[in-house]
């Protein structure tokens, strides 16, 4: 996730008030579409929604028709990889903004450690996302409850009876959200976030007045963009083919992301309130993870390896330690944003404190 809107709010509020990098091969979960480009076909989901071969070597996923939405018909997928001995045991991934599932070697370390792994893709995202669609768009993030819903749905038709919901950055909020909100309807049995965003990286006006106006002229205006700062230090520091190590569709999770809506700067604001006013509703326990270092700017450095590059680990760890009875919040040192694309060392102590959580909670 890339959100740099310090220079572009205030502009946006006064507009306002005036008025992977590789190639894939042809198939069913592989389309990608021009956002910039205004589609004018029928809006009309493809028919199938049976198991298949994903993208992903040793995966399979299918789409879920999630119906009518602002937009349209929507879909999530729901992608899938089995551990090779009996377990009802499962973990269920939720990816954040400007994202999806693509971490192979995640799924790959929950299926060797007993538990069957399951992510979804969220509407309009990776490969959910349909040619009328408007990238990374919501405006309710209770709308993507239907979509964890149905993976949770598939996991118990699985067998699966001792679920882990977890989510990274927006999807960690998101999880944290749909846990407040379900309370002891839940039906998971813990939840695990990955750099959740409880919080933005602004400046007090830029949080409580700015960002506040926005949401609410969202709601007049929810089609209003923000323009996103062309930045590629987060990008550069994950991606191979410059100083990471791993490789995914950038047409997918894109080194510089499309302009946010209004509409989204006010779902993800509301979410964020609410679910501090629902706070006490999260009844499972919680794991909070966060980088022990902040870091500052744009283009990339060497120090983008070393810290998040995102959002505010201590204003995260502020947030989580106010969620449910007794969460544990906990920094990986030096870990990215995606603190499961951190470099090791830092990647295996984020693993080694998810597991330690999932034995003990």
């Amino acid at each position: 996730m890339t959100i740099k809107l310090r220079r572009m709010i205030p502009a946006a509020i006064l507009a306002a008030s005036l008025a992977l990098a590789f190639s894939l091969p042809a198939g069913r979960f592989y389309e990608t579409w021009d956002w910039q480009t205004k589609y004018k076909g029928e809006k009309t989901l493809p028919a199938d929604s049976g198991w298949g071969p994903d993208v992903l070597e040793g995966y399979e996923s299918r789409f879920v028709d999630q119906g009518e939405a602002f937009d349209g018909p929507v879909r999530s997928t729901i992608i899938r990889l089995k551990g090779q001995r009996h377990s009802r045991k499962g973990y269920l991934y939720v990816h954040g903004f400007n994202d999806y599932f693509f971490q192979s070697e995640m799924g790959r370390i929950y299926a060797d450690s007993g538990y069957n792994f399951y992510a979804v893709d969220l509407r309009r995202y990776g490969r959910s996302r349909l040619p009328w669609q408007y990238p990374f768009d919501v405006r309710d993030m209770k709308e993507y409850f239907a979509d964890i819903d149905s993976a949770l749905a598939q996991m118990r038709r699985d067998g699966i009876t001792d679920i882990t919901l977890s989510g990274h950055s927006t999807g960690g909020l998101t999880v944290c959200y749909y846990a407040a909100c379900r309370g002891r309807r839940v039906g998971v049995s813990r939840v695990v976030t990955d750099s959740p965003f409880l919080a933005w990286n602004f400046n007090a006006f830029l949080r409580n007045v700015a960002i506040p106006v926005v949401g609410a002229i969202g709601k007049i205006i929810p089609g209003g963009k923000i323009k996103q700062d062309h930045c590629d230090g987060y990008a550069y520091s994950l991606l191979r083919q410059h100083d990471g190590e791993w490789t995914y569709n950038t047409d997918w999770k894109m080194i510089y992301s499309p302009p946010v809506k209004y509409s989204w700067i006010g779902a993800i604001e509301s979410a964020q309130k609410d679910l501090l006013r629902r706070k006490d509703h999260i009844t499972v326990p919680l794991l909070v993870m966060t980088s022990s270092r902040k870091i500052e700017g744009c283009d990339f450095t060497p120090e983008f390896m070393t810290g998040d590059a995102v959002l505010d680990p201590a204003s995260i760890r502020q947030r989580g330690r106010q969620l449910g009875a007794d969460p544990m919040v906990c920094e990986i040192d030096s870990g990215l944003h995606d603190l499961i694309l951190s470099p090791s060392p830092h990647r295996e102590a984020a693993y080694d404190t998810i597991f330690r959580f999932m034995r003990t909670r």
